[in-house]
C-alpha cells in the first residue's frame, strides 16, 4: 500500500508563521515562516515516511461557492505583510525539496486536495492529510486520515492522527455527517452563518436522531426544542445552501504534477542566501550522503 502525504499549504504556512518567532535576513527580509516550513516538512516526512508528498496552495477565487454566497470568507483579514513576502520563497523552497505542488485559479485548494485524497484511496492507497481544517473530517475513512498539528498549549503531543472514531468523539457525528453538522451550526472561519442558537450539542443530537440536514428539515414540525421549529422552516433554503458550501467537491480533475528528488545544490545555495544557518547545516547532513543522492 502506497502512502501519500497531502499538505494543506496555507494552513501549515500560517501555523509556521505564527509559531516561529520573527526572524529576518540582514537586509530585513522575514524568514520565520521559511524556517518553520522546512522544519515541519522534514518532521512530517521523517515521522510518516510517505512515498509521495503533495502540497496544495490556494490561488484565490472560490468561484462556485462565491456564486452561492458572495460573502464567503469575506471576513478574513489580509495576509500579514511579513508573511506575504515569504510566500514566493516558500513555493521555491517546496520545489527545491522535490515536492509536488498543485494550485489552480478559481478552485479552492481544499477541493483539489480532497479530490486527490479520494482518488488515491480508491486505488487502495493510504492518505494522510496535513491540516487543522475541520472540513477534511468529512472524507475520513479507512484509507484517509487527517494529521492534526500539535496543540499550541501542549506542543509536545506532536502531530496526531484523526480517524473516524476520533471524528465521532470530537464532533459527536461521523465523517459522513460533518458537512451537515457545519451547515447547521455555521462555520465562522468561512463566514457561513448557521441557524441561530444551534451549537455542537444540538446539531449532533439532531443528526443522531434524523441522520441528515434534509431529514431534520423534513421533521421541522416536530423537532425539539420546539423553539427551533419555525426558524428551521424559515431558514430551510439557506441551510441547504450552507450544505452546498460546506461539502467538499470530490470530483475535480487534477492538473499534472510530479515529485522529484531534492535539488540538493540549489537547496543549499537557497538556504545560504536566506542566511538560515542552522537549517543549512541540517540540510547538508540530510542531503549530502553520496549513497542516498
Amino acid at each position: 500500500m502506497t502512502r501519500w502525504l497531502l499538505i494543506d499549504g496555507y494552513n501549515l504556512i500560517y501555523r509556521c508563521y505564527f509559531a516561529t518567532p520573527l526572524l529576518t535576513r540582514t537586509d530585513g527580509l522575514p524568514t520565520n515562516a521559511l524556517h518553520g516550513w522546512i522544519k515541519s516538512i522534514w518532521r512530517l516526512m521523517d515521522q510518516e515516511k510517505p512515498a509521495h508528498t503533495v502540497v496544495f496552495f490556494d490561488l484565490g477565487g472560490a468561484q462556485d461557492r462565491l456564486a452561492l454566497h458572495p460573502e464567503y470568507k469575506a471576513q478574513r483579514k489580509e495576509m500579514p505583510a511579513e508573511l506575504a513576502l515569504q510566500i514566493p520563497h516558500i513555493k521555491a523552497l517546496t520545489k527545491l525539496l522535490g515536492l509536488a505542488a498543485i494550485e489552480q485559479n478559481g478552485v479552492e485548494s481544499d477541493d483539489l486536495l480532497a479530490s486527490c485524497a479520494v482518488q488515491c484511496a480508491a486505488k487502495g492507497d493510504e492518505v494522510l492529510i496535513v491540516s487543522s481544517d475541520k472540513d477534511f473530517a468529512q472524507i475520513i475513512s479507512e484509507r484517509i486520515k487527517v494529521l492534526l498539528p500539535p496543540p499550541s498549549v501542549q506542543p509536545k503531543l506532536g502531530w496526531r492522527v484523526l480517524d473516524a472514531a476520533g471524528v465521532q468523539e470530537k464532533f459527536g457525528v461521523g465523517p459522513g455527517q460533518i458537512a451537515d453538522y457545519l451547515a447547521l451550526m455555521g462555520d465562522a472561519s468561512d463566514n457561513i452563518p448557521g441557524l441561530s442558537g444551534v451549537g455542537p450539542k444540538t446539531a449532533s443530537k439532531w443528526l443522531a436522531q434524523h441522520g441528515s440536514l434534509d431529514a431534520i428539515l423534513a421533521a421541522a414540525e416536530v423537532i425539539e426544542p420546539e423553539r427551533f421549529r419555525l426558524p428551521l422552516r424559515v431558514s430551510a433554503e439557506r441551510l441547504r445552501m450552507n450544505l452546498r458550501l460546506t461539502t467538499l467537491n470530490l470530483n475535480l480533475s487534477l492538473p499534472a504534477f510530479t515529485q522529484n528528488r531534492p535539488e540538493v545544490n540549489a537547496l543549499l545555495l537557497f538556504l545560504s542566501e536566506m542566511e538560515m544557518k542552522s537549517t543549512l547545516m541540517e540540510a547538508q547532513s540530510r542531503y549530502t550522503q553520496a549513497e542516498l543522492f
